[in-house]
């Protein structure tokens, strides 16, 4: 079992700066991916970053690159969602997940990212 626990949300101006976290408890986190989605009110989920948990392999998706950053850090267990320039349609709730890239097996509860224009 994994367990994650996402906070860091809140609201911010557009054009702000967030860093989310993800901490990870467990005994088998290490051997995932954990990956950041983000779901708008009456959208669709979808992937935002990812990173292995062993090794420097780091993903994003297009409408984020350059704007936010992900990274881990190993002593607490932590990944974090660095975001940077938020603009009004990153509002969204944020969630963790570790599973493979692009898919979680197990879930945070989602952080709230409000971004006022």
């Amino acid at each position: 079992q994994v367990q994650l626990v996402e906070s860091g949300g809140g609201l911010v101006q557009t054009g702000g700066s967030l860093r989310l976290s993800c901490a990870a408890s467990g005994r088998t986190f290490t051997r995932y991916i954990i990956n950041w989605f983000r779901q708008a009110p009456g959208k669709e989920r979808e992937f935002v970053a990812a990173i292995r948990w062993s090794g420097d392999n780091t993903y994003y998706a297009d409408s984020v690159k350059g704007r936010f950053t992900i990274s881990r850090d190993y002593v607490k267990n932590t990944v974090y969602l660095q975001m940077n320039s938020l603009k009004p349609e990153d509002t969204a709730v944020y969630s963790c997940a570790a599973g493979v890239l692009g898919t979680g097996d197990y879930w945070g509860q989602g952080t709230q990212v409000t971004v006022s224009s």
